[in-house]
């Protein structure tokens, strides 16, 4: 783990209380808002630690994440945000990393932190998005699983299982957004026991790393959900398991930065 996670993890730890938000998103990928923007709203919420975290590159889907030849003036941009910033705020510099990203060696190591997330499924030489659209997983259901949908989502989670190894991250970034559009479109049910296996062989994977797993409020603030990732019973599944959470907004605008505790 690298150091500042781990000085963020005891500050919390010993204080029970969380003034630190890293999961965020600005105009370097898909946010609305400039790092600095980010930075001076995460002051008026009261935060003592920011985290951007810009989506690292998946060369098959460039839409919202930021090129490998982006990478130089992003960090250049946060990393001056640090000094600026030094009296009111610790400002970081991290990448939401997926399973399929593709970065140079360099800047991973120039992170602060990094965040590790599925957003796709591997099948069949497709790369299926989880989080865009429920008839996006329907029609991939039908048409690459034959429409078994349990199915799917076992390749899913196998994918999430592996996240660690493959990414060391810092963070385990919303490990159940594949259950994004499950409150407007109901196509799978979270309690079927097929559901339950695929989900919790995922958590038993992944909380020996000691990691913390996020408690990730961006589908709520972009209007998908009322309660955030993940969905209680796998929350409770992991916490009764040994794991542990931190509060992050993945926020895409400023205004949706989490405040203090």
């Amino acid at each position: 783990m690298r150091n500042e996670m781990r000085k963020l993890l005891d500050r919390l730890e010993e204080s029970g209380k969380q003034d630190f938000d890293l999961h965020m998103h600005t105009t370097f990928c898909d946010g609305k808002n400039t790092p600095e923007e980010m930075v001076l709203s995460a002051i008026d919420k009261g935060l003592k630690t920011v985290g951007i975290s810009g989506h690292a590159l998946t060369f098959f889907d460039k839409g919202y994440c930021m090129s490998n030849e982006k990478l130089s003036g992003y960090f250049s941009q946060v990393e001056g945000l640090k000094e600026k910033y030094a009296d009111k705020i610790k400002v970081l510099c991290g990448l939401e990393v997926d399973y399929y990203s593709s970065v140079p060696e360099e800047y991973l190591k120039r992170a602060d932190y990094i965040i590790g997330s599925v957003h796709y499924i591997y099948k069949d030489g497709e790369y299926v998005t989880v989080d865009k659209t429920a008839d996006i997983l329907k029609e991939a259901a039908e048409r690459l699983w034959g429409g078994d949908v349990y199915a799917m989502i076992d390749d899913y989670y196998k994918t999430v299982a592996d996240v660690v190894r493959k990414l060391d991250p810092d963070v385990i970034g919303h490990i159940d957004l594949i259950t994004k559009f499950i409150e407007i479109d109901e196509f799978f049910d979270t309690s079927d026991p097929r559901y339950m296996e695929s989900s919790r062989s995922a958590a038993k994977a992944l909380i020996p790393f000691g990691i913390p797993f996020e408690i990730n409020y961006g589908a709520i603030t972009r209007g998908y959900r009322t309660l955030p990732y993940p969905e209680k019973t796998l929350l409770d599944f992991i916490s009764e398991n040994g794991g542990y959470f931190i509060r992050s907004s993945d926020a895409h605008s400023k205004e949706n930065i989490l405040a203090a505790e």
